[in-house]
């Protein structure tokens, strides 16, 4: 009888048990394999939830990562190997779109907070230099105690105005990481801004 890695190497068909052994062998052609037979239902299960392709794309990439990080964690004594694939890939779309969730709020907030800046300035407009170096000196203090790389992110989009797009190019860092950057940077600051939610 073939062990799983020559029935991979002979192309023949072999169970998802001895597929997950293969990828625990760190076997590459496992994971194409793998991908090929359960890719297209972990994208409709990770699509129910992230509705962006995009998004949904970064979600099924993390999952294969795991995959391969994880495969021993599997047992087959657990049930069958789709069903824990799609648990693994539903738990982490859910937590994509929580930190997605999580990021607009926070953005909607400090956006809430640079339209009332004309009030809060005595009648200055948002574009007035004065109104604008304040709000920029009071979030820079904020920013200051993130880690570099979300504080970087984190200004290109508030102060350039840049799209995640753009910031992953004058960064030189994934589209993912980027947005990853982002949603961090974004929950450690609102989590500084606690004490102030009053008067944002």
């Amino acid at each position: 009888m073939l062990n799983p890695i020559s029935q991979l190497t002979t192309g023949s068909t072999i169970s998802d048990e001895a597929l997950m052994e293969a990828i625990t062998a760190h076997r590459p052609e496992a994971l194409t394999e793998f991908y090929s037979r359960h890719g297209g239902r972990l994208k409709s299960v990770i699509g129910n939830v992230v509705h962006e392709e995009g998004e949904a794309d970064d979600v099924l990439q993390d999952i294969l990562l795991q995959i391969w990080n994880e495969a021993d964690h599997y047992s087959p004594k657990a049930g069958k190997l789709l069903g824990w694939v799609v648990t693994l890939a539903r738990r982490r779309a859910i937590d994509r779109l929580r930190r997605k969730q999580a990021y607009c709020r926070a953005k909607e907030r400090y956006q809430e907070h640079i339209n009332d800046q004309p009030s809060a300035m005595d009648g200055h407009s948002c574009g007035d230099p004065i109104s604008r170096a304040d709000l920029r000196s009071f979030l820079h203090r904020r920013l200051n105690v993130l880690p570099d790389h979300q504080r970087e992110a984190l200004e290109l989009a508030f102060f350039a105005g840049m799209s995640h797009r753009e910031i992953a190019a004058v960064t030189r860092a994934p589209l993912g990481t980027v947005k990853t950057r982002l949603e961090l940077g974004l929950q450690k600051l609102t989590q500084s801004l606690k004490p102030l939610r009053h008067k944002i």
